[in-house]
């Protein structure tokens, strides 16, 4: 799907732009047309010359060196895709602050293609509050991201930060023009439930919605229509219809009037919820109350009992072995179930990574490494696409 397609190759400073060398290559293997634009710092790790040889055309390194007019604005209209790698902090942070004090900055902000980040840096770097905010406002906005992976760094160090590989980032690429999911309505549930006990108190658990709301995202990036059913208070992902919801039997309700052909229940939904919620606040006064619990309705077989073909896909959030996770996939009649160990470190609620185990309705079952939670998404719905002949 990239043959013949206009992509411009953005390469900023970091010690991982030796990498985007190989990507140029890659892309132009893959049939694309590329051009390259380079920030000062990239032209200290990687001359303009070895990327004028690979691509047959000079990089833009300087809005008032080259003979255009406007340089970067004519390279933005010609893109039909953007892709930063490796994009470093700063080029991340300039993207999402709208700064254009670079050939490669203003071609970004430019631009009304499709854009990919592939990020790269120390792992200090990525885990600052200021990157992460960056980040999120960067999905917000419509951008795509692909990694950091954990690995080797710079400097003999290792952690989280090292850049997507060039044939990862070619693959990625593909799916802004291949819409596997054309023409489907994806439902996805997200979040973790509240289930009151007075006007002011709830039961709940520590899911932040990040791993439902990145597959929302990933599904509309395959072209999918989606219905994102939240508890979660995250940022809507973009081309996502979002519907706001508090407990498990309001996410039921929602759910009940979508008629999906994918459904994805990511939610961490209560099991339990007081059977009676009162009316006002408890008084410590009064003592300790006793909680008479429920079963909470049952949303992901509520789905599977329906009299449509609906494609299912499960998750389970457990602690320790993935064997009740097996049983639940046979148990609930999903066509797929995600298991992950929330205990275990990079996996568990509110993370940025996830570390999970795909399975089977046979029991079998595929073991992934530790992933962005982005990348977990991309994955499970080519895999999801891939299971319904698309």
């Amino acid at each position: 799907m990239l043959s013949g397609r206009r992509v411009v190759l953005g390469v900023s400073g970091g010690v991982a732009a030796y990498k985007s060398a190989y990507l140029a290559r890659r892309l132009l293997e893959a049939g694309a047309e590329v051009k390259v634009v380079m920030t000062p710092a990239a032209q200290r790790f990687v001359g303009a010359q070895t990327f004028a040889s690979l691509t047959g055309s000079h990089p833009l390194t300087d809005l008032f060196a080259d003979r255009s007019v406007s340089p970067h604005t004519e390279l933005a209209r010609w893109a039909e895709l953007v892709i930063v790698a490796p994009a470093t902090a700063a080029t991340i942070a300039r993207l999402a602050h709208g700064m254009a004090d670079n050939a490669l900055a203003a071609t970004l902000l430019a631009t009304r293609a499709p854009v990919i980040l592939a990020p790269a840096m120390h792992t200090e770097m990525w885990e600052h509050p200021s990157t992460q905010r960056n980040i999120a406002q960067l999905e917000a906005d419509g951008h795509r991201i692909i990694g950091p992976y954990p690995g080797e760094l710079a400097g003999g160090d290792v952690g989280m930060g090292r850049v997507a590989e060039p044939e990862d980032i070619v693959e990625f690429a593909r799916t802004v023009f291949d819409r596997p999911l054309d023409g489907l309505t994806v439902l996805v549930t997200a979040g973790g439930t509240r289930e009151a006990l007075d006007p002011v108190r709830y039961l709940g658990n520590r899911s932040s919605g990040k791993m439902g709301h990145a597959i929302a995202g990933a599904a509309a990036q395959r072209g999918a229509r989606v219905e994102l059913v939240t508890a979660s208070s995250l940022p809507d992902p973009p081309g996502v219809n979002t519907h706001r919801v508090e407990s498990a039997q309001e996410m039921l309700e929602a759910v009940e009037k979508i008629h999906p052909d994918v459904a994805i229940f990511a939610a961490a939904v209560a099991d339990f919820r007081p059977a009676h919620a009162a009316h006002d606040k408890l008084s410590r006064s009064e003592g300790p109350p006793t909680l008479v619990l429920e079963p909470t309705p049952d949303i992901l077989a509520s789905v599977v009992a329906r009299d449509e073909d609906i494609f299912t896909v499960g998750f389970a959030a457990e602690t320790g072995g993935v064997e009740r996770a097996i049983e639940k996939a046979k148990r609930k009649g999903v066509d797929l179930m995600v298991y992950n160990d929330v205990t275990s470190p990079g996996s568990g609620f509110g993370t940025d990574t996830n570390q999970i185990t795909l399975i089977e309705p046979d029991g079998t079952v595929d073991r992934w490494p530790q992933l962005p939670k982005t990348e977990v998404a991309s994955r499970l719905l080519d895999i999801v696409a891939r299971r319904l002949g698309r």
